[in-house]
């Protein structure tokens, strides 16, 4: 056997104790550790956990492994929304297939456990909306998918909304850049497959009554159309109002997720200029990358907006109470030691792990202005906190996560 793993080596040192000479399927229970709201895959998938990590393991054709690791490897480096690849196991023992590995993408849900969870919150349209966006920003890095589908994705929390990443890269073709046709073909065969998907849905009985899954499904071009066009069109814009027209056309791709990479003015014959926007097709970062720069901590962009504002409320506060102007980095300092971290470690010790640390923070400020509504008066941040550890968070379901980093299967 050999083991193709990405550095740094020593991360998995604790799989090599595993049986890789067996058929994945018949891998003892001690070995392995389940997963609630995984998702349904054709080919036979496990999870297991190494030093606090959690790794899926898919057994496949060699060829298709080696396929998958490319790609995923590059994705990664690229900022793309897909989950992580640590390496695969080939060159098995009576001809096995290879083992692929990757990272388990801590606190995601598959589609049907979106909507199987007493918490599901999230409609069909807002996740065909979450899958839309993660297949223009494929497209948008010539990234023919061939089997986007509810079931080759998996989603993420953030700030009250979700985001996609890609899961299955079997079928990815990689080129320069995407034709027409080519991108048309894949909306096509992802409408099909979301149409079956939601079909199965409503046969369990997980799919709202209003919803009908061949409506729903085929409305899928559509919202695809519409958002390609925002991200990847060209306008005409007046001399005098160049600037705000680009300020605002930047704005309106931040909004919707797209970064942008490059900004092209052409000069047309009647003094114009021709706007033409080159976007970037990473996982969306703006207010990400101002807020780890403000606290050093890592979050989603949607959970990083939501803590920005907290955290620009607070400088105000610091600000007005001093009677002078307090740097921004100072004031991200203040609120991650005098805000923020004082009520993640105040999280009663059964409830730890239900929900990532910025997310349940974000959803404390929800509550804290449901409070203040109820209230009349603003409740305060610590006030909100503790009602929310008693009234709410012990409704999350302790599947939300994978189990304790603590459990050694390994």
């Amino acid at each position: 056997m050999r083991f193709l793993f990405r550095p740094p080596a020593d991360e998995a040192a604790g799989l090599l104790v595993l049986p890789w000479d067996q058929p994945l399927e018949e891998w003892d229970d001690e070995h392995l550790l389940e997963v609630p709201q995984r998702g349904i895959s054709r080919h036979v998938v496990r999870f297991v956990t190494s030093d606090g990590t959690v790794y899926a393991l898919k057994e496949i054709d060699e060829r298709l492994a080696r396929h998958e690791y490319a790609l995923l490897t590059d994705f990664e480096e690229e900022g793309l929304p897909t989950v992580s690849v640590l390496g695969i196991c080939v060159d098995r023992p009576d001809d096995l297939p290879a083992i692929l590995v990757t990272r388990y993408l801590e606190y995601s849900m598959s589609y049907r456990y979106l909507f199987s969870s007493r918490r599901a919150d999230h409609s069909a349209e807002r996740l065909i909306d979450t899958l839309v966006e993660l297949l223009v920003r494929l497209h948008l890095a010539g990234i023919f998918w061939g089997d986007c589908s509810l079931s080759n994705t998996l989603f993420r929390p953030d700030a009250g909304s979700v985001s996609a990443y890609l899961v299955d890269a079997e079928t990815v073709e990689r080129h320069v850049r995407l034709s027409p046709g080519q991108r048309s073909y894949d909306v096509e065969l992802a409408t099909e497959r979301v149409a079956a998907e939601l079909m199965d849905l409503e046969t369990g009985g997980l799919l709202p009554d209003d919803i009908d899954p061949i409506e729903m499904a085929t409305c899928l071009p559509d919202r695809y159309a519409a958002l390609w066009e925002e991200v990847t069109r060209e306008e005409v814009i007046k001399p005098e109002e160049q600037r705000y027209r680009i300020a605002e056309r930047l704005q309106r791709l931040n909004e919707l997720g797209f970064d942008v990479e490059e900004v092209e003015l052409i000069s047309i014959p009647d003094g114009g200029v021709k706007l033409r926007i080159k976007t970037r097709v990473a996982e969306t970062g703006q207010h990400r990358r101002e807020f780890f720069r403000l606290t050093g901590l890592e979050v989603g962009e949607q959970q990083a907006r939501r803590l920005l504002n907290d955290l620009r409320s607070f400088r105000a506060y610091l600000e007005q109470r001093a009677g002078r102007t307090v740097p921004e980095t100072v004031a991200g300092h203040r609120w991650v030691t005098e805000v923020y971290q004082p009520i993640i470690d105040a999280v009663p010790v059964d409830l730890i792990g239900r929900l990532a640390p910025a997310e349940m923070f974000h959803e404390i400020l929800e509550h804290r202005w449901f409070l203040s509504e109820k209230a009349g008066r603003d409740v305060g941040t610590t006030a909100a906190a503790r009602s929310y550890f008693e009234t709410v968070l012990p409704r999350t379901p302790k599947e939300m996560t994978t189990p304790s980093a603590t459990v050694g299967l390994l």
